[in-house]
């Protein structure tokens, strides 16, 4: 079975000339493999059953558009959902589970929300066939004998409401219809389960109650899209990325309201990049793997614990699939609490205070050497990037100064990578990196290290302007470890980006730090990803919007003690892989640990 994709959007036939027609062996042997039926001037059409998966055009293509993969003929039969040709392909479907919380995992573009769409009920499954899909009657006939047989006949006959909590939430504040609504009126109007008030103060929306919807931030916009689909009376909700936007305490709230519905009986379906989150509030897990853009298959549901792992493994058991190289795995500890053991110190800072208006920020004094990862946690508006930025150089403090030389009197050299980046830039992603890191850009290690390990190699011909979200952010954080410095400053690296991506960019990041001998800090939401890459931590308390405190560098075991303390949630560790993972709340565990004072369980 082949399949051959064209990214029609990326696709420029009118600044090519047609390399991947005119290097086509099938079309040089006079078949009519590559074909233009809209003009020339519009993407072609590569005839899949004729394509004898060379590759060639792959390779000859400038723009980097085509992608040809050869897959096992018993996938054919499992084609749930195509959307063209040359188009993306997803095979099977997950099967949600009456009463429990089904997750979904896997790297961005390989279906999921494809998925979560036949699931609702938004799209019906065309197994594959654009002109003549099947009507309902065959697509129950097709899944006959399994669990979505079922499910499809209550679809068909209406006997199944869905409510769907969609990936993109930013359009909502431009819907002429919701914008200028408080979203007091907004969910009263949604309210069929009666527990609104309840979830007013589970969700913390008292402060944001008459606020009208356009004026909202993202964090904001989050709860309040997540509050209306759990107000509404359905029998199966959908949830699709539900913790973007959110601090760590906004999503332990998120995920034990999520878990609230499946222990009043509802099926839900979850899809999240943060694996802490995913492993709290899920009963079963279902894996996409598949090329990004290209297809997605989906596994067999497993059990949560069994499921992340083989997940962070790369290596499916029950169907002999590997899809990934390496496994990833978390450092061990040994439950000692040890100050960083690297090399010369590189800066000392003292005492620093900043005010706004209705906001003050104090920081604790600290040092950091040469080689460590510190990583910042703290809530949404307490003034994590106010720091970053006054480490940056871009705000002044009122009370206490920025550091400007080393410790040895050398000049100090910053890369910042904002929290939020501008997609101005002219031009395309390689002049980009170029512009930021000189020759380094172009260098065989930053390439391997950075460049591939981040997966921007076949996006360097491409415009930043046309970037999504999850590109744009990996371009700006290889700009960043692109430049020469001492300090490497990264707001919330992981934004936009799935689990796999995050993994690979604190990889690359840590590997940038210990080969340059620099320092790094790292603003960070996740606390996986904090514990996957941090050395020291630096802990952010207070009242958001008004009153910060950031704690001096710690170590590790002291910074996560502090901060999940005042989460009031413990971590144990999985004894296969090291990963943190939640304990229920009030579980033994959790008890256990609250009593010894150890939230964060080091040991394995």
């Amino acid at each position: 079975m082949r399949i051959a994709v064209i990214d029609q959007e990326r696709c420029r036939p009118k600044d090519c000339t047609h390399e991947c027609r005119r290097f086509c062996p099938r079309v040089r042997t006079g078949d009519e493999t590559v074909i233009f039926p809209d003009g020339p001037d519009k993407p072609p059409v590569i005839v899949e059953e004729l394509c004898s998966g060379e590759g060639i055009c792959v390779k000859k293509c400038p723009y980097h558009v085509i992608s040809i993969v050869n897959l096992p003929e018993k996938l054919e039969t499992d084609t749930s959902y195509r959307y063209g040709k040359n188009a993306f392909q997803l095979f099977r479907l997950p099967i949600p589970k009456e009463g429990q919380v089904l997750g979904l995992i896997g790297p961005n573009g390989v279906g999921k929300t494809t998925a979560i769409r036949i699931l609702a009920g938004e799209i019906r499954p065309n197994f594959g066939r654009i002109e003549e899909p099947p009507d309902w009657e065959e697509i129950i006939r097709e899944y006959r004998g399994s669990e979505l047989q079922p499910f499809f006949e209550k679809m068909q006959k209406g006997d199944i409401t869905a409510v769907h909590k969609p990936q993109t939430i930013t359009e909502l504040p431009r819907m002429k219809s919701i914008a200028e609504r408080p979203i007091s009126d907004l969910l009263e109007s949604t309210d069929e389960s009666g527990r609104l008030d309840e979830l007013k103060d589970d969700m913390s929306l008292g402060d944001i109650w008459d606020r009208e919807v356009r004026h909202l931030s993202g964090g904001e916009l989050q709860r309040v899209a997540i509050t209306a689909a759990i107000v509404r009376d359905g029998d199966i909700y959908f949830f699709d990325e539900p913790t973007a936007y959110l601090d760590v305490r906004e999503r332990l709230r998120v995920a034990r309201a999520i878990r609230d519905l499946s222990e009043r009986g509802k099926t839900v379906v979850v899809v999240e990049h943060d694996l802490s989150i995913l492993d709290y509030v899920s009963d079963l897990v279902c894996m996409f793997y598949g090329e990004p853009g290209v297809y997605g298959i989906v596994s067999h549901p497993h059990t949560t614990r069994v499921g992340v792992n083989i997940f962070l493994d790369g290596y499916i058991p029950d169907e002999n699939m590997r899809f990934r190289d390496t496994s990833i795995s978390f450092k061990g500890m040994t439950g000692e609490d040890q100050e960083f053991a690297g090399a010369e110190t590189l800066v000392e800072y003292g005492d620093i205070v900043k005010r706004f208006e209705n906001f003050e920020l104090k920081v604790r004094g600290g040092k950091i050497s040469k080689g460590q990862l510190v990583g910042i946690l703290g809530p949404n508006g307490i003034g994590k990037t106010t720091f970053v930025k006054m480490l940056a150089g871009e705000l002044e403090p009122d009370e206490g100064e920025i550091p400007t030389t080393t410790r040895s009197g050398f000049e100090l050299k910053v890369s910042y990578k904002p929290q939020y980046i501008s997609q101005d830039y002219p031009s395309t992603v390689r002049l980009y990196l170029r512009e930021a890191g000189g020759s380094t850009a172009d260098t065989p290690d930053f390439k391997t290290s950075v460049v591939n390990k981040l997966g921007l190699d076949h996006l360097l011909d491409h415009a930043v302007a046309d970037l999504s979200g999850g590109e744009l952010q990996r371009a700006a954080i290889a700009a960043c470890l692109a430049k020469d410095a001492d300090i490497y400053l990264l707001d919330e690296p992981s934004a936009f980006l799935d689990i796999e991506q995050r993994l690979a960019t604190s990889a690359a990041i840590r590997r940038t730090i210990q080969a340059k001998l620099s320092t790094a800090f790292v603003v960070e939401h996740s606390i996986l990803m904090a514990d996957y890459m941090s050395d020291s931590m630096v802990v952010f308390d207070g009242t958001p919007g008004k009153r910060g405190v950031a704690s001096s560098v710690l170590t590790l075991k002291t910074g996560m003690n502090m901060f999940l303390k005042r989460m009031e949630v413990t971590f144990r560790r999985d004894p296969q892989t090291g990963r943190p993972r939640v304990n229920k709340r009030d579980s033994r565990l959790d008890q256990e640990q609250k009593a010894a004072g150890n939230y964060y369980y080091v040991g394995r």
